[in-house]
């Protein structure tokens, strides 16, 4: 049952190698940057980081990804305490107690709670995943080519259905996703789909080149919309250090124990995400406060609450994306492509064959989270939130030069720099539509899944459709995807209920 844990602690001297440990510094220190500007996420930034680490080891590459991922998630509480400006979408949670206790001179201390507490709950969430990830892809042996189909379906139905505010709209992006990996040539019969005699696009379109396309292109058209030419003042990054973490360690302890808890159920659901982990973490917070009227008034437990749930989902997020190649979240989702970029399977044979880099990306989540003390705090205040003091007409183009150089490296053509660029305008369009990217992201990584199980069940049962639907683990995969593709129907259902019985009364 704990055979997974030699191999977990034979990973650790790789990660103490110079280049592993520079790779995680670098990547904490520009998720911190990254999050600290409104607007930009993490999943940008490893989607812009993807193409430039092609030619790293991989070790290196996912140490700084994972150090994106944690500083970006702690470095979105600098805008979200100091200006009432989310730095990351789940950051809107930290703004509630954050912003007042800035506004009462305390935004110092909230940095700190902000900074212990993200630290705290992506340690929680490492560790949840080195203790569950490797017991679970033991299960993934039970699966043959039909549950595997059936797991794409369930992580296609999960993201598009409740990523998002309309149901609709994320399955068109899941669909949109499936058609873009039609490109190219059949897996089975060679014939070329949706080519259009581009010798480019035979085997495919890049999965990097939609990714960056998607992620970095859209951001950067908005920041030069805005048109935004002056930075924040030095005086409104002025703070004064109050209170101390350690003096108040009772009362924070439980309420990292419930957020670390509760960001882990939330991180292995699929398309859940920090958000959502943040605001029930705040919400159970708040339920057992004997002064609940504090919240929204500048209450440090609230600040904890948001920050711990939403960092204890990072890790937790992984543990569905490396046993079964289904994330937990739209970052998730870009760190698994990153994987197979480095040709790195999910599934058993990671585990099997590269014990290595899997056990050591478990580490660096693990170290990344602890970095987050040392970098944080007084540093993040006098350092990094100056960052929100660069205008935005600046860091559009960097980010704009950053995706071309790093596309134009991977094949030295135009060609792909100009499809990069026409999937950024149609990202912006979809962003601008309400539509979720991440579906699509699923939709490319999935639906070659889909396809390929789909095809090798048909002729291990000689075309018998049937051979889908045999197997108890398919049939409960089949009613859990039918039960998530239910949940607007029956949310709509609810709703109209609630409605004639209102205007009964």
């Amino acid at each position: 049952m704990f055979d997974f844990v030699e191999p977990l602690f034979n990973a650790l001297p790789l990660v103490f190698e110079l280049e592993n440990l520079i790779g995680m510094v670098v990547g904490v220190t520009a998720g911190m940057i990254v999050g600290s500007l409104p607007g930009l996420t993490a999943t940008l930034a490893i989607a812009v980081l993807i193409p430039l680490t092609f030619s790293l080891q991989p070790l290196v590459a996912l140490g700084m990804m994972a150090g994106i991922y944690n500083g970006a998630m702690y470095g979105g509480a600098v805008p979200a305490i100091l200006l009432k400006i989310p730095g990351t979408p789940p950051s809107i949670v930290t703004t509630f107690d954050g912003y007042p206790m800035g506004q009462q001179g305390r935004a110092a201390y909230a940095l700190k709670i902000a900074c212990w507490s993200s630290a705290i709950g992506g340690v929680i969430s490492a560790i949840s995943l080195m203790l569950f990830a490797p017991p679970l892809v033991k299960l993934t042996l039970l699966f043959g080519p039909a549950e595997y189909f059936w797991v794409a379906m369930f992580g296609l139905s999960s993201i598009a259905i409740l990523l998002g505010k309309d149901p609709v709209k994320g399955i068109i992006a899941a669909c949109l996703g499936l058609l873009f990996g039609t490109v190219g040539s059949d897996v089975v019969t060679g014939h070329q789909r949706l080519t259009w005699d581009f010798k480019y696009l035979i085997d495919g379109i890049d999965l990097l080149v939609i990714l960056t396309g998607l992620y970095a292109i859209p951001p950067a058209i908005q920041m030069l919309e805005k048109a935004v030419l002056k930075g924040f003042t030095a005086a409104s990054l002025k703070l004064n250090p109050e209170d101390s973490i350690l003096n108040n360690l009772s009362s924070f302890i439980p309420v990292w124990l419930r957020g670390g808890i509760i960001g882990i159920i939330v991180g292995i659901l699929p398309a859940t995400g920090g958000s959502m982990a943040a605001f029930i973490s705040y919400n159970e917070t708040k339920r057992v406060s004997k002064e609940p009227q504090t919240f929204g008034e500048g209450n440090p437990l609230g600040v904890a609450a948001a920050e711990c749930g939403n960092n204890a989902d990072n890790a937790a997020a992984m543990i569905p994306a490396l046993v079964l190649g289904v994330p937990g979240s739209g970052v998730a989702a870009v760190i698994l492509a990153g994987l197979l970029v480095h040709g790195l399977q999910p599934g058993p044979s990671l585990f099997r064959d590269t014990p290595d880099i899997v056990y050591g990306f478990m580490w660096q989540m693990f170290f990344t989270s602890i970095l987050l003390i040392a970098f944080g705090g007084q540093i993040a205040i006098r350092l990094f939130a100056q960052v929100m003091r660069l205008p935005q007409t600046l860091l559009a183009p960097m980010i704009l030069c950053l995706t071309f150089v790093g596309i134009y490296s991977l094949g030295n053509n135009m060609f792909e720099v100009w499809l990069m660029f026409g999937f950024g305008l149609f990202g912006y369009v979809l962003n601008r539509l309400n539509f979720p990217l991440a579906p699509i992201v699923l939709g490319l990584i999935l639906g070659g899944m889909a396809e390929h199980n789909l095809r090798l069940s048909l002729l291990l049962s000689q075309g018998d459709w049937g051979s889908l639907f045999q197997n108890r683990l398919s049939q409960i995969l089949i009613v859990l995807t039918l039960t998530i593709l239910s949940m607007p129907l029956l949310g709509m259902i609810r709703r109209k209920i609630k409605k004639q019985s209102t205007s009964e009364r």
